[in-house]
């Protein structure tokens, strides 16, 4: 069904190009008001004939799912205005801002459920079902099932928070409609009344599922590190150029699905034609633009690649540091010859959440290759990796 869906409705299967993905968005934002929206209406009167505040909870949740698809269809509409003067990378971020509205209203259901819970507890009513009303809530189940596997495939083709959102919402709801219907099943099966706490594990799913959707929002917001595999990719496709030795410092800001903006610094032989360099790393900018749909900013480091002793001592150096820890790393390795003195001067790179003082890291490797030779003076500038 989904794939059906897809292919009646997007024709163009570019997932880069914007009005593609606004089009993913419609579809899937249309789905989910239409859907919701039915069930909603059917759970209302079927909870309200059989007098469950389980069965009306659950009609109350389907229709703040409807105006969370709402939400996500206006998020998505305004996240393709074109750049304007105050907002040169365009609003892509506004993806991120309506998955964040969707979550808060996840999770203020889920409150409320779990308060109005408490009255059907210290009150209990045996809830009037029938089997007619036990068919409707499997099939709102299967419902459900099926609207989460059809936001999850689309939030994974174009990369969308606010739509992954919903699939989390949807699982949750079959989850929690199948806790309502054991419910309906044991009022009617054995005459008790357990209304009251299955709305109570109905809530804490819902607050569970929306506050985990909330954190994952929020990391977007404050922004995160790229995933590794982009990096990876990045750092592959500039190993295709000549004159580049190596890239570092990779920083990627992330202005939205599909609006990324790259900076690094490459490294070049520093006896090289400037000229043809600058030409080089001109057309890797151009030709990651093309591959990967950033706009890149390349910084040029001249280093020196034909010295045997800089080289050797580059090496021991990195070993050195990979000694202390695998995870670190050096680059802008280059060395001043002061006659009774070398000074050994790069950049030390550790991850970002490493604990490790950084004042006593510097002694630990100045020590480390003052050993090898007490002419050399290691002088290390400790940084943050940003990926």
């Amino acid at each position: 069904m989904t794939n059906l869906l897809i292919k009646i409705f997007i024709k163009d299967k570019n997932t880069e190009n914007p009005d593609t993905r606004a089009k993913y968005g419609m579809l899937s934002s249309t789905t989910g008001i239409i859907v919701n929206i039915l069930l909603s209406a059917i759970k209302l009167i079927i909870g309200i004939f059989a007098n469950s505040i389980s069965i009306i909870s659950d009609a109350l949740n389907n229709v703040t799912d409807a105006g969370s698809s709402i939400v996500t269809m206006i998020g998505f509409k305004m996240s393709q205005k074109k750049i304007d003067r105050d907002h040169p990378w365009g609003h892509g971020r506004m993806e991120y801002i309506t998955a964040f509205i969707v979550d808060v209203l996840i999770v203020l259901v889920g409150l409320e459920l779990f308060r109005s819970s408490f009255d059907k507890i210290i009150s209990p009513e045996l809830p009037d079902i029938n089997n007619v009303t036990i068919i409707i809530l499997v099939i709102a189940v299967l419902t459900k099932l099926w609207l989460f596997v059809f936001y999850n495939k689309i939030a994974k083709i174009i990369n969308s928070a606010a739509i992954k959102g919903n699939a989390y919402d949807s699982i949750s709801d079959s989850v929690s409609t199948f806790v309502v219907l054991l419910s309906a099943i044991v009022a009617k099966m054995y005459g008790i009344s357990i209304d009251g706490y299955a709305s109570i594990l109905v809530a804490i799913f819902i607050l569970f599922t929306g506050f985990k959707a909330l954190k994952e929002t929020i990391d977007l917001l404050l922004g995160m590190k790229p995933e590794k595999e982009f990096v990876e990719k990045l750092e592959e496709f500039t190993k295709n150029y000549e004159m580049i030795s190596g890239i570092h410092d990779i920083m990627v800001h992330d202005y939205g699905p599909g609006r990324k903006i790259i900076s690094f610094h490459a490294e070049v032989p520093a006896d090289c034609d400037i000229c043809k360099a600058h030409d080089v790393i001109d057309q890797m900018e151009q030709d990651i633009y093309d591959e990967f749909n950033c706009i890149t900013t390349i910084h040029m480091d001249p280093i020196v690649t034909d010295d045997e002793e800089i080289n050797e001592m580059r090496k021991k150096t990195e070993e050195i540091v990979k000694e202390i820890n695998t995870e670190f790393s050096i680059h802008d390795f280059r060395m001043t010859d002061g006659g009774d003195r070398i000074n050994l001067i790069f950049d030390l790179v550790i991850p970002s959440d490493s604990k490790i003082n950084h004042d006593e890291l510097k002694n630990i490797v100045q020590e480390k290759i003052h050993s090898v030779n007490d002419k050399y003076y290691a002088v290390p500038k400790v940084e943050n990796s940003f990926v």
